[in-house]
């Protein structure tokens, strides 16, 4: 006992520690844990989407006659792909916020995440930016594989990852507010289903909107998912069927929107304090 007290320092002299302006400690932390989550399961996470971009990409290209088709001046096949691409990104940004706060409700250890002295922007950014970075490894990895099957090059690369990053975090930020929002898996199943898919689909991810109706066309311009697809494939092929200027400004606004209902909600701890 008389060796350990010369050892330990005197209680009064033990203070807490002081974090600053911003906790880079605990907001590394919380980002490599959204991080390594994903990661320690890449064969689903990582592996199978390429799987699944490659049979979408099979399908259009030799089932539904996609072969010798030319869309905005290139081949179908080059004009679907930045479509799968970012198809692909999103909804696996979204699938990592999401199920990274639902599981963490079901099984009861929201308290890991809400205990450590972490702002709620630290808590939104640390969340979204692990959404961000598996839907981007997503897609350089889909981008790997498809160099084997399409030959296409990246006419506009910074127009490519603005448009990549956005993306990814707006999907992200709608996984975190979904992840709040469900209290069991089907609500998030509904949310995919619902939202997330349909958008997905009628956004051009397949086809030019100028092939569709008048009317369709004006609704088509109403859905972010369509500037963000429009956007990136404008990034590979240099084509666009709407404003790329509308996209560059529009995802950001939108992001801005969607982060400041997240840190309200993360800032009153709606359905994730007991």
């Amino acid at each position: 006992m008389c060796n350990m007290t010369l050892i330990d320092p005197p209680l009064s002299k033990i203070a807490p520690r002081q974090i600053g302006a911003m906790n880079f400690l605990g907001l590394w932390t919380l980002y490599s844990r959204e991080v390594k989550r994903f990661l320690n399961v890449f064969t689903q996470t990582l592996m199978a989407p390429v799987i699944t971009t490659l049979l979408f990409l099979a399908v259009f290209a030799l089932a539904l006659g996609g072969l010798g088709r030319t869309v905005g001046g290139v081949d179908y096949i080059t004009f679907l792909a930045p479509g799968l691409m970012m198809m692909t990104m999103t909804q696996n940004s979204f699938a990592n916020t999401s199920s990274s706060i639902l599981i963490a409700k079901v099984q009861g250890n929201i308290v890991d995440i809400l205990m450590p002295p972490l702002a709620p922007w630290e808590m939104t950014l640390a969340i979204a930016a692990g959404g961000v970075t598996r839907g981007l490894l997503v897609g350089l990895t889909v981008f790997v594989a498809m160099l084997f099957f399409v030959p296409s090059g990246v006419a506009h690369p910074l127009s490519a990852l603005w448009f990549a990053v956005n993306a990814c975090l707006m999907l992200s930020l709608l996984g975190m507010l979904g992840g709040i929002w469900a209290q069991k898996y089907d609500h998030i199943a509904a949310v995919t289903n619902f939202v997330i898919t349909p958008l997905s689909f009628l956004s051009g991810t397949f086809y030019s909107i100028d092939r569709l109706p008048e009317a369709w066309v004006a609704v088509a311009h109403f859905n972010p998912f369509f500037y963000m697809i429009d956007g990136f494939r404008y990034g590979f092929i240099g084509h666009a069927d709407g404003n790329v200027i509308i996209g560059y400004l529009l995802l950001p606004c939108v992001n801005l929107l969607l982060w400041l209902l997240t840190h309200r909600l993360i800032s009153i701890g709606y359905r994730l304090k007991a």
